[in-house]
């Protein structure tokens, strides 16, 4: 009996180590929730808060009253439909565009032998790390030249080419860790090129198109500065700029709830989206850390 007891002992202590680890590391995951989340709840209860528990002081960081003013009023005083219809055709467009040329790209320097390839490739890379914001006076010019403003293409164009290095990087990389049988025996059966990729290697890849195509939506949605530039018309503006610009009856008052509500609307579509495909996301980031 008393060797047991001196077992128990001996072990009780690193037990209790790791229920005191294990509480730790809970607390502080939930304290960096917690931390993260707070400015969206922030926004959310604001977007629900009448003006006088907005103005309060003190705040009032739990608010006994709600409505639903701040949504009308966007939809009643601005065209905010068609601000989201805006956002939604120049992303969903620029990424399509992303993932049609990045994709058979992305697989030629993969697998076929291109003179200069590895050039090729530095100069992507590069393309990738060069902050983009950098091109923003050359490409007025350009908007200005083909006269461009105030028209989708004048964002679809460079939302595309920003992205498209992002995906050829990503895509080939997925491409590489792909099997070479696979596509050895769809050639001995008589396909070509353009049909290994459609009918065999892209169907194999959807983990990593969701992956890239989800990124180049996120920057294409939430970009600012060339949406503020080249789109000038009230009718073509998107949701960032649409947001950044609401005004309220009065030069001195600015109207946080309305704000609130127009960046909670903003911001769904983008928490849906990554709510909706958030297995193909890890897959699409995981799947070429480990060789199988």
């Amino acid at each position: 009996m008393s060797l047991i007891q001196n077992l128990k002992l001996v072990h009780l202590p690193k037990s209790k180590t790791s229920n005191y680890s294990h509480l730790l590391l809970s607390v502080f995951v939930l304290l960096v929730a917690i931390f993260c989340l707070a400015p969206v709840l922030w926004q959310l209860l604001t977007s629900l808060k009448v003006n006088a528990d907005i103005s309060a002081v003190p705040n009032v960081y739990i608010p006994k009253r709600y409505t639903l003013a701040h949504y009308t009023e966007l939809f009643t005083r601005r065209p905010f439909l068609n601000y989201i219809f805006n956002s939604a055709l120049v992303s969903i467009t620029s990424t399509v565009l992303c993932l049609a040329l990045g994709a058979p790209a992305a697989y030629a320097l993969a697998r076929l032998r291109i003179w200069g390839e590895q050039v090729i490739l530095a100069g992507v890379l590069i393309v990738t790390l060069f902050p983009y914001i950098l091109l923003f006076l050359g490409l007025l010019q350009v908007v200005q030249a083909l006269h461009l403003g105030n028209n989708y293409l004048a964002l679809i164009i460079p939302y595309t080419a920003i992205n498209l290095p992002l995906t050829i990087l990503v895509m080939r990389s997925f491409f590489q860790q792909l099997p070479r049988d696979l596509e050895d025996a769809a050639k001995v059966d008589g396909y070509n090129i353009q049909q290994i990729l459609l009918q065999i290697v892209l169907p194999m890849t959807v983990p990593a198109l969701v992956t890239t195509g989800i990124l180049a939506f996120i920057f294409a949605w939430n970009e600012f500065i060339f949406a503020l530039t080249f789109i000038t018309r009230e009718s073509l503006k998107t949701i960032p700029v649409a947001t950044a610009q609401l005004g309220s009856s009065s030069v001195f008052e600015i109207p946080y709830g309305a704000i609130a509500a127009a960046t909670v609307l903003g911001t769904s579509p983008l928490v849906l989206l990554v709510l909706l495909f958030q297995r193909r996301i890890v897959q699409g980031l995981t799947a070429g850390a480990v060789k199988g």
